[in-house]
């Protein structure tokens, strides 16, 4: 009876290792953020200046990066899927959005908003009080009149 005691305590500290595990690896891939042109979206500030705020969303391998203001209005958002980004219809400077251009505006009022070695995003105040964005690919601009295809050359 001893051993089957044992066996017993045994088989359900097991299980308890296996279920902890089990949630560990669910909690590290659980539901990707929610919230595309929302104000206050459920996903972490991954902005790069104190003066916006910067989601990102990923589906499908689709990465969208969205731009809100400090008061949680939404400014612009773009994709980016296979190094090419793409503008979409939300926020108030939607129409202000500029992708895959080489070298941003060069006024000393651009600041980048978002650069994750891959994608950045900046954002320049126009006169009319709206926002000029542009997203480009920093592997790109890296790479212009370059050969950067890793066969060889500079």
């Amino acid at each position: 009876m001893r051993t089957h005691a044992r066996f017993i305590r045994k088989t359900a500290l097991a299980s308890l290792v296996a279920l902890c595990a089990a949630s560990t690896a669910f909690a590290q891939t659980a539901a990707p953020a929610t919230g595309l042109g929302q104000a206050w979206p459920d996903a972490a500030d991954l902005s790069a200046s104190p003066n916006w705020h910067v989601y990102v969303f990923v589906l499908n391998g689709v990465k969208y990066i969205q731009v809100n203001d400090l008061n949680g209005t939404v400014h612009a958002a773009v994709g980016t899927v296979n190094g090419t980004a793409f503008a979409l219809p939300v926020g108030v400077d939607s129409s202000n959005v500029a992708t895959n251009s080489s070298s941003s505006s060069t006024s000393t009022t651009t600041q980048t908003v978002y650069n994750d070695g891959t994608t950045a995003v900046t954002a320049t105040p126009q006169s009319d009080g709206t926002t000029q964005f542009s997203a480009s690919n920093v592997q790109a601009d890296l790479c212009e009149g370059k050969n950067c295809s890793g066969t060889g050359g500079s």
